[in-house]
């Protein structure tokens, strides 16, 4: 079974209090200071979080627990909810190519670069994304608009218009979404 890590960062006295329970825990701990925090990291895949007396920016996953008491119960707590978190928003990334989508948030990304989106541009990339191949503005209209087939409506086109516009000046790139005889596809 693969444990979750919690890696304890230039905080003796806690490390001292867990590994003393150690046993009754769900979770490895490990410790660390600034000589050794990479070198740990690099050997971790995932299911970690940093835990700290102080807040550090560099860090990405990590808890700040200060120097007050508080109960091993809700200490617990607090580490079993960062992890529900962290796989939950790991399930909510779509990998698309160069970009991420994130279901929670709707944003498109690309390296530094993020674009807020609709809902109805999250479907649509969501449902792109799913086809097997390109996509009929019909389909799209039954699909992702709810339309009937005998429908005539320039909605799916309009919207794909200025999805194509967002992206283009945010990221630069005119062709994430494709339009050919055949539909429309994600690049």
């Amino acid at each position: 079974m693969n444990l979750k890590k919690i890696i304890i960062y230039e905080y003796d006295i806690l490390f001292k209090i867990l590994d003393e329970v150690k046993e009754n825990l769900n979770f490895e701990i490990l410790k660390a200071n600034q000589k050794n925090l990479e070198d740990i990291k690099k050997n971790l895949v995932s299911d970690f979080i940093i835990i700290t007396k102080e807040n550090n920016n560099s860090f990405k996953d990590h808890i700040v627990i200060g120097n007050k008491p508080m109960k091993i119960e809700k200490f617990l707590e607090i580490i079993n909810i960062f992890f529900l978190k962290k796989k939950f928003n790991i399930q909510s990334d779509i990998n698309l190519g160069a970009y991420s989508l994130n279901l929670n948030s709707r944003h498109i990304s690309k390296k530094e670069k993020k674009l807020h989106l609709t809902e109805r541009e999250t479907n649509l990339i969501i449902y792109l994304k799913k086809a097997k191949g390109a996509v009929k503005i019909n389909e799209l209209q039954k699909e992702v608009w709810d339309y009937g087939s005998k429908l005539e409506t320039h909605t799916v086109e309009t919207h794909i218009y200025r999805l194509r516009k967002k992206i283009k000046e945010k990221f630069n790139d005119d062709k994430f979404i494709i339009s050919s005889k055949e539909g429309y596809t994600i690049n």
